[in-house]
């Protein structure tokens, strides 16, 4: 039998060398806490007005020229803070920091587009005396989650004249909603035998849009023509040009707390609109920084990150060449290279929050947790790390140890047991560009669905983290 004092060797011993989860909560002060619920209620604000990328990219547009930012490219004099939107789908920040610029950025990047539906390009018709829009899915969804459900339309439309017009129906409590109606079950014998990804064909998620005949002459397609009277009456559209126009069709209902606490967050488009909102905050908070910061919210990377406004387009490079220029530095292809190869990154992106209803697919020694502070995942990928960045140990060492000096909640993370599936994020292509790269954000339960949940801590203790990240 052990002696009293062995026993409290121990037990002193574990507690030096064990490491202890600790929920986020646990180290705030009740001052804390309280902004906390504060910056939740600012993001669940945020959340319920950008549902899509480019509400999400016109919001911080607005909000950054009010926090001393001026465009890149205006004629007036620049200051050191300076922004560049690509094509109103994609933005990058930064403010020049204190240190030259060729020795490196602090960059944060993350994403603002959501799964969802979108028109297709020729979408309306008319069947059984309903109009109805076809849609197409816009990355990872589970498609039997859409339907039964309130919906909203949001979007650009380019009308033959080249004018552009926004369009926005559903979101406000006075406005008529859509949906997909679901079979019912009476009816659903054969539907309940097929397995979930087949539940709901893609060509099912057809959206009711009108049900009223315009008129009373015996036409055909009176059903479609009430939908094209209103939108040409509220919109000056005709039906041509659908070709020529992004509508998303999104959740109507609002984000919400939840929790008979309040502790949480549930709402549509928290990947990853919680990693973009807490480090446009992060950087409007910032003023003098160490080394020049640099904050991007990417497109596409839904749907593997392809396209003109994603992260394997070259319009965050252009950025750093002008900022360059901007700051008295020849833009050469080696001093490019050099501030690259220089820079410190974080690939700010969601983690998969371990659900104890489906606790058979995650590995509990190694996933997220909600609640446990923001999470810091070294690889993602499939399987054997396949599409993954894997981040140096050293580059993981250098961010834990600045996080665990600043009071910042952490926990390690992965996406699952190892053959069930995963998924990938940006980290890839900015460690292409020779950045030191690692993921990190908070963790989120339902992600990819319409309504996913985070916990207010966690959004709070990723705000935290990217702030401290970019004032370094």
């Amino acid at each position: 039998m052990s002696s009293p004092k062995k026993s409290d060797e121990t037990r002193d011993l574990k507690e030096k060398l064990f490491r202890k989860p600790v929920p986020a909560w646990d180290k705030l002060s009740k001052q804390e806490k309280r902004q906390v619920f504060t910056f939740a209620g600012e993001y669940r604000d945020f959340l319920n007005r950008c549902r899509t990328e480019r509400a999400a990219v016109k919001y911080f547009v607005e909000h950054a020229s009010k926090t001393g930012f001026s465009d890149i490219d205006s004629r007036r004099p620049h200051g050191p803070k300076l922004f560049r939107a690509m094509r109103g789908k994609a933005l990058v920040m930064a403010i020049i920091g204190k240190r030259p610029i060729i020795e490196g950025a602090r960059l944060i990047a993350s994403h603002v587009d959501c799964p969802r539906l979108d028109l297709k390009p020729n979408p309306l018709y008319e069947d059984i005396g309903l109009a109805l829009f076809k849609t197409q899915y816009y990355g990872g969804i589970k498609k039997y989650q859409w339907v039964s459900r309130q919906l909203a339309i949001c979007g650009t439309i380019v009308r033959a004249d080249g004018s552009v017009v926004e369009i926005e129906v559903g979101l406000k409590p006075d406005e008529p909603v859509f949906t997909i109606p679901d079979l019912l079950p009476h009816l659903a014998r054969k539907q309940m035998e097929q397995k979930a990804s087949e539940l709901i064909p893609g060509e099912s998620l057809n959206l009711i849009a009108a049900s009223a005949p315009y008129g009373s002459e015996q036409i055909d397609d009176r059903v479609k023509l009430t939908v094209l009277e209103w939108l040409h009456r509220k919109y000056g559209i005709t039906e041509e040009d659908f070709a020529s126009a992004e509508i998303q069709v999104v959740p109507a209902e609002p984000a919400r707390d939840a929790g008979l606490d309040g502790g949480l967050v549930a709402g549509y488009g928290q990947d990853d609109r919680a990693c973009a909102y807490t480090s446009f905050r992060a950087v409007t908070e910032i003023v003098k920084p160490e080394h020049t910061a640099v904050v991007v919210f990417y497109d596409k990377e839904e749907i593997g990150s392809e396209g003109n406004t994603s992260a394997q387009s070259r319009f965050l490079e252009m950025f750093l060449t002008d900022l360059m220029e901007s700051s008295g530095v020849e833009p050469t292809s080696q001093k490019i290279h050099k501030l690259f190869f220089n820079s410190k990154a974080l690939s700010a992106d969601v983690a998969a929050a371990i659900d104890p209803t489906y606790a058979d697919v995650y590995e509990k020694r190694n996933d997220a947790r909600l609640g446990y502070g923001i999470a810091i995942k070294k690889y993602t990928g499939r399987g054997g790390k396949g599409q993954a960045s894997d981040a140096n140990a050293e580059y993981v060492g250098w961010v834990r140890k600045l996080f665990n000096e600043h009071g910042i909640v952490w926990q390690p993370a992965i996406m699952g047991k190892v053959d069930e599936g995963g998924g990938g994020t940006v980290a890839k292509y900015l460690a292409n560009m020779g950045m030191e790269t690692l993921d990190c954000g908070p963790a989120l339960l339902g992600m990819h669905s319409p309504l996913e949940v985070s916990s207010k801590d966690d959004v709070w203790m990723c705000h935290k983290a990217f702030k401290t990240f970019l004032s370094s």
